[in-house]
């Protein structure tokens, strides 16, 4: 029988790799993340092994492209030595073809790293950090859970610049328990003063299965956040911020390119205990994927990881296009959508006329309009 020419995957679909590390010293009351506490040393040996098989496998989802970059998250990723991520990085060379501008991230929480600590990191590779600050405030970052306190976050972030990173980004929660607007200003003045390139700046949220949860804490009432919200998007912008995304903000040409990957429908293989990935397949179908959760059972898996998959149907597609590119600000260029998603943009052409006369839509862009992005989920319902 002769062979069946495959269709190659489309060139356009930019592609990250994530890489899961799935321990931290300490659970916090409001993580909802794949994370487990650990007492004793992280078994980097084991892990390195398993993340190794399970690369070995998945290579062949990719087809040869390379990856544009890499995002390290947890967990607490900074609780591996800078030797696990030379190592890690040299098993991940061998492998997979990483753009020599690729941009490398690294999760690092205050309390877990040291210059030396994250000079090693930067040897081995890591070019960008993002530090789990939180608060600045010694009394909410007990509240939080955190190991770190105010004066072990500042002495992380200026570790990290004497280690060469600058590019980095600081985490920061608002809607803290009892915060008030000038509660919240003052954390942002903390981390202005060190000039980071990018802020994450989100709402504390209660999630399922977490602490707070199950014992909420008393949080600022709506009018509050909004108030919250608005004061501190203010003081963003006068400092030369672009809130890129819903809660990712940026000084010009900084924003996180894994970040724009994700919410532009962008491909990202996934690695490590309870890694979700998203692939687009050498037959133009869009599937996602999870590994194994449990860092036990990934650890001693025999056979493949992947715990889990999904192919996203044809009429799903546009749905899940517009959840992700309509977050960005910015939203993305129509030639977008049909390149990531397959679709001609007249499948949708009808629903985006619609919102476009509403005022909901941009008239050139896959873009919220500012009345559109806060009507959001209303003008994601109509592409169900």
């Amino acid at each position: 029988m002769a062979e069946v020419a495959v269709p190659p995957i489309p060139a356009q679909v930019p592609l990250s790799l994530y890489v899961h590390v799935p321990w931290c010293v300490r659970k916090c009351p409001y993580c909802d993340f794949n994370s487990h506490a650990l007492e004793a040393t992280p078994p980097e040996a084991d892990y390195l092994a398993a993340i190794a098989e399970d690369l070995h496998q998945d290579r062949a989802l990719i087809q040869g492209r390379a990856i544009q970059t890499v995002f390290i998250g947890g967990g607490t990723p900074s609780l591996m030595s800078p030797a696990f991520y030379q190592q890690l990085f040299d098993a991940l060379r061998q492998e997979l073809l990483i753009a020599p501008d690729a941009e490398i991230t690294l999760e690092a929480n205050p309390g877990t790293v040291d210059q030396d600590r994250f000079l090693g990191f930067f040897q081995a590779g890591i070019n960008r950090l993002s530090l789990g600050i939180q608060s600045f405030d010694r009394q909410q970052l007990k509240t939080l859970g955190r190991i770190h306190d105010d004066q072990a976050a500042q002495e992380a972030i200026e570790a990290a610049i004497g280690a060469g990173f600058g590019n980095f980004n600081l985490d920061l929660m608002h809607g803290l328990p009892g915060q008030t607007p000038e509660d919240a200003l003052a954390d942002l003045e903390a981390a202005l003063a060190w000039q980071p390139p990018h802020l994450s700046w989100y709402q504390l949220t209660l999630e399922p299965n977490t602490e707070f949860y199950s014992r909420p804490p008393e949080l600022p009432d709506d009018d509050r956040l909004w108030a919250i919200h608005q004061a501190g998007a203010a003081r963003l912008r006068s400092a030369g911020f672009n809130d890129y995304e819903v809660s990712a903000w940026s000084q010009a040409g900084q924003s996180s390119r894994h970040n724009l990957n994700y919410w532009s429908f962008g491909d990202y293989l996934a690695l490590g205990a309870g890694g979700h990935g998203k692939v687009t397949l050498a037959d133009g179908s869009v599937r996602r994927y999870w590994k194994t959760r449990q860092p036990g059972a990934y650890l001693n898996r025999i056979g493949s990881r992947t715990a889990g998959s999904q192919t996203i149907q044809s009429d799903e597609l546009a749905l899940e296009f517009m959840m992700n590119a309509l977050r960005l600000r910015a939203g993305v260029a129509e030639p977008v959508f049909v390149e990531r998603t397959g679709l001609p943009i007249e499948s949708i052409a009808v629903i985006l006329n619609e919102l476009r006369a509403e005022r909901l839509l941009e008239p050139t862009r896959l873009q919220a309009t500012e009345h559109g992005q806060r009507y959001l989920n209303s003008v994601l319902e109509r592409f169900l």
